[in-house]
């Protein structure tokens, strides 16, 4: 199944995806795609043609609610690693986003006062459906809820020259486009073999393949689960492919009025205008 949630921001209804493309109302069985709901996805009474239609084309939210932790994986594909001329981790790094910057998949994204290097990251998501504690490589997976695309976009300078970490980089407003859809396991064949791209103003920037990465998702949900509880509802960002900005000769930027579209397939596609803060 695919799940949205839909409406303005701050008050989004849950909805589904049917067979025709149509969103379907859910707020009558759910109040919300989050928490606990996330870990019974799969028995929630519903029946297609008793969900009315939406109508209209109302904005979309983040695919998930109430979003706890939003852990993000560094350098954790191969190619990628190659392309920033750093070695392969001896194991995950492990940094946090804001949950505060978590957004609608086509909502702006807003380059901060003071930025000069805001890039652009393509990366598989993972949202946690079923408390995580200490779990085996062989039983991560049944902790999933679903699947979604990610725009883990970032401020290079804040990042790098500002002292610190990489938090203060990655967690500005609108930083976190989180969705269309949150796609059940069962609608994905294999999670390690997703081809995902990204485009700005229509040029092909990043083409690659959740094939590449260095630490997959079941070791990335059992190791994650060693150091703190996951929960329902948290997102797993697992990284990105090669062709991001600092990767390109020479390095490229994100400017107000570029365009950004980005896809992983069979989870959806995002549009993104960008704008100043």
């Amino acid at each position: 199944m695919k799940f949205v949630r839909f409406g303005d921001r701050g008050h989004e209804k849950p909805g589904l995806i049917d067979d025709d493309g149509n969103c379907r109302d859910l707020s009558g069985v759910i109040d919300d795609l989050a928490g606990d709901v996330l870990t019974r996805l799969r028995d929630l009474p519903i029946t297609m043609d008793d969900l009315p239609i939406v109508e209209g084309h109302p904005r979309l939210g983040a695919c998930v609610g109430a979003v706890g932790k939003f852990i993000c994986i560094g350098l954790n594909y191969s190619d990628h690693a190659a392309e920033a001329g750093a070695t392969v981790p001896p194991e995950p790094i492990i940094f946090m986003k804001a949950s505060s910057a978590v957004c609608g998949p086509n909502d702006p994204i807003i380059i901060p006062r003071g930025s000069e290097k805001t890039d652009w990251e393509v990366e598989l998501g993972i949202v946690i459906g079923k408390p995580a504690k200490y779990v085996s490589e062989q039983d991560a997976l049944n902790h999933v809820a679903g699947y979604c695309v990610i725009n883990d976009v970032y401020e290079r300078d804040f990042q790098t020259a500002r002292s610190g970490q990489w938090t203060k980089g990655k967690s500005c407003d609108n930083f976190g486009q989180t969705g269309p859809w949150l796609v059940t396991p069962d609608e994905v064949d294999d999670p390690q073999n997703l081809p995902m791209w990204l485009t700005v103003n229509g040029e092909r920037m990043q083409n690659g393949s959740s094939a590449t990465m260095i630490y997959g998702i079941a070791h990335l949900i059992s190791y994650l689960s060693n150091f703190f509880t996951l929960h329902p509802g948290d997102i797993i960002s697992t990284g990105t492919p090669p062709g991001v900005g600092l990767g390109q000769k020479p390095p490229r930027f994100l400017q107000p009025g570029d365009v950004v579209e980005l896809g992983i397939e069979g989870l959806g596609t995002q549009r993104q205008d960008v704008i100043a803060d």
